[in-house]
């Protein structure tokens, strides 16, 4: 039986090498998006990433007779422990053959980091944390993910399952259709009384004013989902990275702001699904895909709502109806008919319910998040 080595991985001189593992697991997989390469670099650059300012990150490699066979980070995030009041870390960023061994070299060697950094627990994957790619699929291996959503191969739930690590929380992602969701008389009425009561405004982001309307983000995200199972609050510098990524991207009809009386009280972000033609790129932008990006996003047929957030003092008001009926009419003018709203906690009720009784929309995709001991 060969014998499996863990190598830790430098920072800086290894990142490369740790990203393009991914391509040796996915090989042959019509539904793998291949990242990004200048992405997951700076996403793993603790110089440029704002994230590991209150964060420490270690990655490991795993060989069996001489070959990489697996990888995973351990990450101890500082700011997660503080908001929670726990003393749990993470891994992330797992990929391995589907050997159950290698598996558990991997999770074992995350779970001795954390432990040396007296932590108590191990909760994953986050990549690396859950304002960023977050969960393992569970169910709807036979479709692409959507933009910043994961992907892995469905065996990685018996490598999970067999090391003995167990489900913390499941996340939904809704597929909703234009079509089914403008059926919604329920949907139209709320959205009808929110705009009547509240006297409420739906604006679209200017991004001439890109700096002041930033602000507007940051006064309404971390109020507005600070109750939320595993919420992190982002750091100012950490939504200006985030919008610096983003904003090429953007397409700002979809970026809505809800105010009442010039007061922001919700923010919508619906992204195009880049994925549709990240699929193609094989990781690299330049020096042609960038012309793809912007000549062929006309060809794109999904958007992702990745954020939509009310302020505490005016949630249940029927405001998110009202984001929901401008964004379907929004998408529709931009040939954009079906969408996915994600992710959404299992049990968030509230959610849950906008999202099917509301929005007509369907459960098409599950996630789960792991914890155990250590």
């Amino acid at each position: 039986m060969s014998e499996i080595e863990i190598k830790v991985l430098h920072p800086k001189k290894d990142i490369v090498k740790f990203i393009k593992f991914a391509w040796k697991i996915y090989k042959g997989d019509p539904n793998w998006v291949p990242p990004l390469m200048m992405d997951k670099k700076k996403l793993l650059n603790k110089d440029k990433n704002p994230f590991f300012a209150t964060a420490e990150m270690e990655m490991f490699m795993a060989y069996k007779d001489g070959e990489p066979v697996g990888r995973i980070a351990a990450i101890k995030n500082d700011t997660h422990n503080e908001v929670h009041n726990e003393n749990i870390g993470f891994f992330g960023f797992f990929e391995s053959i589907n050997d159950q061994e290698v598996a558990n070299a991997l999770l074992n060697a995350a779970k001795e980091w954390l432990k040396s950094k007296g932590l108590d627990a191990m909760r994953g994957p986050a990549n690396p944390s859950s304002n960023d790619e977050f969960g393992m699929l569970l169910e709807g291996f036979d479709d692409p993910p959507r933009l910043l959503m994961t992907y892995n191969p469905k065996y990685y739930l018996d490598l999970m399952n067999n090391f003995g690590i167990k489900k913390i929380k499941d996340l939904y992602a809704y597929r909703i259709e234009n079509k089914e969701l403008l059926k919604s008389e329920k949907l139209i009425r709320v959205a009808d009384i929110a705009k009547r009561r509240s006297k409420v405004e739906i604006k679209q982001i200017n991004l001439k004013k890109f700096k002041s309307e930033l602000e507007k983000v940051k006064f309404v995200y971390n109020q507005a989902w600070a109750p939320n199972w595993g919420f992190i609050p982002m750091t100012d510098a950490e939504i200006d990275n985030l919008a610096k990524e983003l904003k090429p991207l953007v397409e700002d009809s979809l970026v809505l702001f809800a105010e009442v009386d010039g007061k922001t009280v919700a923010f919508a972000l619906v992204m195009l699904d880049y994925n549709e033609l990240f699929i193609d790129f094989n990781g690299k932008l330049f020096p042609f895909n960038v012309i793809k990006l912007f000549t062929q996003r006309k060809k794109i047929t999904w958007a992702r709502i990745l954020t939509l957030g009310i302020i505490p003092e005016y949630q249940k008001r029927g405001i998110d109806a009202l984001l929901y009926y401008e964004i379907t009419k929004r998408a529709e003018k931009l040939g954009i008919m079906k969408g996915e709203a994600s992710w959404i906690l299992e049990d968030n009720e509230m959610m849950k319910r906008g999202a099917e009784q509301v929005m007509n929309g369907k459960v098409y995709k599950k996630y789960r998040v792991y914890q155990m001991d250590i």
